[in-house]
């Protein structure tokens, strides 16, 4: 049986993740500080409750445990507070990163999987987005993700280290069970508050109808979180016969209008969902569209769930009897 540490396995795609890996004959040991991350949600695998910047605590982790490979979900992702306060991303997001790789290096650990985003491309050149596009973040955020992405590479080249990089576009849904799903505070993606207005009779705020898109408001590529496990799991099986730094969009290659997600979640839950017109964000593009060819071609993933609506009705199962 493989051991694998899971940073971050107390939030949402570190829990499912955690669960992934039980079903599938691993052995998952849970690292989180609770910050963000939910003690009930970690059900599978041993906790340790840890920060990321405590680089002690982060090397008494491996201590007495070997791991196999670790699963890296640890960090600060909202976007406008990296804009208000960046340092706090460059010392969380890339000093917790830091501190983790030299823990590995000290327990001779040598495969990790990393959790990087679509926002290290910045505002695209062109739609579907792939790996050869210029890296240009336009954020803080985006700029802590490609550090430890430079840092990884660097990793390969000078000690040998074999690493995954995978860049999520919008990640949604919930496992089908109903047992784990989405649960952020403040909660600032677009599925969960439509599902939350679909329940309290709430108002969704459309920032922005005057894009040029089809509609006029942003589209956006939605994978499901069991489709992120399973490219997960992929790329720990690549490593085993792939040194070096790898770099993969996990995408559906289809996108999806903010209008679209909430008609879709008129026709699932049934219910009236009332919008308003806000003014648009600063530095939302247009439209942001993975090609995940790459990955489908080098680590055989393909998504079980490519539209949204599928997407939508596990996250709209979860809503309905929240677990935590």
């Amino acid at each position: 049986m493989k051991n694998i540490l899971v940073c971050g396995g107390a939030g949402y795609i570190g829990t499912h993740m955690a669960k992934w890996l039980a079903v599938a004959g691993y052995k998952p040991t849970v690292y989180d500080n609770l910050s963000t991350g939910h003690r009930e949600a970690v059900r599978w695998g041993e906790f340790i409750e840890g920060d990321m910047l405590d680089a002690e605590g982060l090397r008494q982790a491996f201590r007495g445990r070997r791991f196999d490979a670790v699963m890296h979900f640890c960090a600060f992702s909202l976007v406008g507070d990296s804009v208000k306060d960046p340092h706090a991303y460059y010392r969380n997001n890339v000093g917790g990163s830091l501190n983790l790789l030299s823990a590995m290096r000290e327990a001779a650990v040598d495969k990790l999987v990393f959790s990087s985003t679509a926002a290290v491309y910045g505002m695209p050149e062109r739609s579907p987005i792939d790996e050869s596009q210029p890296l240009r973040p336009i954020n803080p955020y985006g700029w802590s993700k490609l550090m430890v992405e430079r840092m990884l590479e660097d990793a390969a080249s000078a000690y040998g280290m074999r690493s995954v990089s995978l860049r999520y576009f919008n990640a949604a849904g919930a496992d089908p069970s109903g047992e784990i799903g989405e649960s952020h505070h403040p909660e600032t993606h677009l599925i969960p508050n439509v599902l939350k207005a679909a329940l309290d009779g709430g108002t969704v705020n459309l920032f922005g109808d005057d894009y040029p898109t089809p509609d006029g408001t942003c589209v956006r590529d939605y994978v499901h979180i069991n489709d992120l496990a399973a490219g997960h799991m992929l790329a720990l099986e690549h490593m085993e016969k792939h040194p070096g730094a790898h770099r993969y969009n996990l995408g559906s290659d289809s996108g999806f209008s903010v209008k679209q997600v909430v008609e879709a979640a008129r026709r699932i839950t049934g219910r009236p969902i009332a919008t308003r017109i806000a003014p648009r964000r600063p530095g939302d593009p247009p439209a942001l569209v993975a090609s995940s060819a790459a990955v489908r071609r080098d680590l055989g993933w393909k998504p079980a769930y490519p539209e949204v609506e599928p997407i939508i009705e596990t996250a709209w199962r979860w809503h309905q009897a929240p677990k935590y």
